[in-house]
């Protein structure tokens, strides 16, 4: 009896649908990815030919197309069963091209959620392929690769072989690059706060604030202002005149998309948004859970919505009400007004079944697995939840016409925080009982200096947050951009900061002044809602890129024209260890490295150490270095390794530690900078002060 033949992208997720199905009357075979593409050694798009793209089979996936091929001829039907997206939609039309099939043969499944009810209601409604999705899809294809391999070739010839443009990865390095411009051209302002310690008449101390001078003014900028107020202030009461009581309610955040998911997995749990990307196909893809076998358990991880289905939306209410409590359900739903931008095609990012809590599917979940889901799930049941409800106390108080303020706050009904685990959380901060007209006398005075801060350099978490802000992209394309843009060397991480390097300067440099209108923001955003409109079906695909590639062809003349050769290579007081001849500074796609200025006759190498002027406290003949671990996190070694294996986390400095005479480090955190010490069994640490406020 022949069996139906159903098509997906990845092998892991073949294998949970094939279980779902039934091998009886069902076979499973995955393309892994596409099949069929533009090729890599050539543009692929005949310009002359109305920029017709020249799809080849891509290399190594013969054999793949040649077994789907030969199972399909056997089967009685085909679905083809992608990503429920414009990637997804145009793997399946390659294939149905491929497998020769009518292209008004209601061929094509969707699901947004690979769960048995999911899968079997998809087989019973396959549609048409849809061509306006597969047109949207050509169309952002056949311009990034007009543009990238157009302007790469001139960069190759230019500055150095293995450089690339990328319409979207050179916008983001672009604001990687204005972002440290801005923070270098910053120029910081000096201001002044003032704090108080207060007590009432029955000797209860709390904290004051200062609000505004006695000429209304809220700004301290200078020693000589705040003189004059303390100078106005010492030595007398300060009378309550306004005591205010009231509520502040906290709502909870909505369901994730694929950029909220990203920036609270930086935020929270450290993530890179390719690791979380990673984590969340795998958990959308199937788990092994017992007996019952590999579940898919989120929906689908590429969506700019916050949707949820009604199905859904039921079920977590039954959930919150039965597991956590009626009076805990959110009474009418929260709904915030959605961006333009935002294509609805998707639910939110969710459990596909809300009792399988994060402590019910720990067993079977590795450790980051596990960590994501339990934010993805705690965010879904939270955002059904009642909101946080604070009581609240304001005091304003007066003195000579000087004004300050106390705020208190307490929990009262803790609402989604009760899920939510990871919500930043604010701790109650008590006042004692204060009237109107009631005096209160000044304990101690407070004065800090403070200067105005440069603007923070992107975190992946906030880049993400920039870009979808901008309409730059989509949610599939957040992650390999940032990858991108780190593994062509033109940004590195310092930390957890995005820093642009030389090289990424220079390229950025290039492609604003030939290509300005490529990397502009606006140009870019534009884009993506022409793409949009393909998808509707209100535009040609090809009359976007005719409207398009003229004025770029003209871009390229000029350039080709007007850009100078760059050389890379910087001299450097380095000799060869191998024939003494001075060595070079040169670009590599890893970054900097020595070279031997004799090369090709010398082919030695070596990396560029960065000393700290720190002594190895292991073997005292070395000295400390900055190193990278694979993934690329900054740390401290031994320029002695291998023979010395001493390392930190943290930057060493010339400092023994008071306890145990071992060395000590500069430790940052996102919450602090500390001094601490290296010896991991002592543990002596202490809080770095804030300079401008010694």
């Amino acid at each position: 009896m022949a069996k139906s033949l159903v098509i997906v992208e990845s092998p892991a997720k073949a294998k949970t649908i094939e279980k779902f199905l039934g091998k009886r009357n069902y076979i499973v075979k995955a393309s892994v990815g596409h099949v069929i593409d533009l090729p890599k050694s050539k543009l692929g798009v005949d310009i002359d030919k109305d920029y017709e793209p020249q799809y080849i089979t891509i290399r190594g996936k013969g054999p793949v197309l040649k077994e789907i091929r030969t199972e399909a001829k056997k089967a009685k039907r085909i679905y083809l069963a992608t990503d429920p997206d414009r990637e997804g939609e145009a793997i399946s039309w390659h294939l149905a091209n491929a497998l020769n099939i009518d292209k008004n043969e209601a061929c094509r499944i969707e699901f947004n959620e690979i769960t048995k009810n999911a899968i079997k209601s998809a087989i019973k409604t396959p549609r048409k392929i849809n061509h306006d999705l597969v047109d949207a899809q050509q169309a952002r294809r056949v311009l990034d690769r007009l543009v990238g391999y157009k302007i790469s070739p001139l960069l190759w010839q230019k500055i150095r072989r293995g450089l690339s443009a990328g319409r979207v990865q050179s916008v983001a390095t672009k604001m990687i690059k204005d972002r440290e411009v801005e923070i270098n051209a910053f120029q910081p302002e000096e201001y002044w706060s003032l704090i108080l310690q207060v007590q009432n008449m029955q000797k209860e101390k709390f904290e004051v604030k200062f609000q505004s001078d006695h000429l209304g003014n809220k700004d301290i900028k200078s020693e000589d202002e705040i003189n004059i107020i303390i100078n106005k202030i010492k030595d007398k009461q300060l009378m309550i005149t306004e005591v205010k009581q009231g509520e502040k309610k906290r709502n909870p955040s909505l369901p994730f998309t694929t950029s909220t998911l990203q920036q609270e997995a930086s935020n929270k749990l450290g993530y890179s948004t390719k690791k979380t990307m990673s984590l969340a196909q795998q958990l959308y893809e199937g788990i092994e859970l017992g007996k019952e076998g590999s579940v898919g358990l989120v929906t689908y991880i590429r969506t700019d919505s916050t949707r949820i289905s009604e199905e859904a939306s039921q079920h977590v209410a039954q959930y919150i009400t039965e597991k956590i409590g009626e009076h805990y359900l959110q009474k009418s739903t929260i709904v915030k007004k959605g961006k333009k931008s935002v294509q609805d095609a998707h639910e939110a990012i969710r459990p596909t079944d809300v009792t399988r809590s994060p402590d019910v599917m720990k067993p079977y979940l590795k450790k980051d697995q596990y960590k994501l889901y339990k934010l993805i799930w705690e965010r879904f049941v939270a955002s059904r939840m009642e909101p946080a409800l604070f009581d609240t106390l304001s005091i304003t108080l007066d003195v000579e016409g000087v004004t300050f303020k106390a705020n208190g706050s307490r929990l009262r009904f803790e609402g989604f925080l009760k899920v939510y685990s990871l919500a930043s959380r604010s701790e109650d901060t008590d006042l004692p009982v204060l009237n109107k007209d009631e005096l209160t006398s000044i304990v101690e005075i407070d004065p800090k200096q403070h200067f105005t801060q440069p603007p923070p350099r992107y975190t992946e978490a906030s880049l993400v947050r920039a870009m979808e802000e901008q309409g730059i992209g989509r949610p599939s394309t957040y992650s390999p951009t940032i990858a991108t843009i780190l593994s062509r060397g033109y940004v590195e991480r310092e930390g957890r900061n995005l820093l642009p390097t030389e090289l990424g300067i220079l390229v950025t440099g290039i492609l604003e002044d030939f290509f300005s209108q490529i990397i502009d923001v606006h140009f870019s955003a534009e884009l993506e809602n022409q793409l949009d409109e393909i998808e509707e079906g209100k535009k040609g695909w090809k009359s976007l890129i005719e409207d398009f590639y003229p004025s770029f062809e003209e871009m390229l003349k000029v350039a080709e024209e007007h850009i100078e050769e760059i050389h890379l290579v910087e001299e450097s007081d380095e000799i060869c260890d191998q024939c003494d001849a001075p060595m070079v500074i040169k670009h590599g796609r890893y970054g900097k490295f020595l070279a031997c200025s004799s090369y090709p006759d010398c082919t030695f190498t070596k990396p560029i150490v960065h000393k700290i002027d720190v002594k190895c406290p292991k073997c005292e003949d070395g000295e400390i270095v900055e190193r990278k671990s694979k993934k690329g996190r900054l740390f401290y070694g031994c320029s002695g390794f291998p023979s010395c294996r001493f390392v930190s986390w943290a930057k060493p400095i010339n400092e023994k530690c008071p306890q145990c005479n071992e060395i000590l480090a500069h430790k940052k955190t996102k919450k602090s900078e500390k001094i601490t010490c290296t010896n991991s069994e002592c543990k002596y640490e202490r809080l770095i002060e804030d300079e401008n406020e010694k």
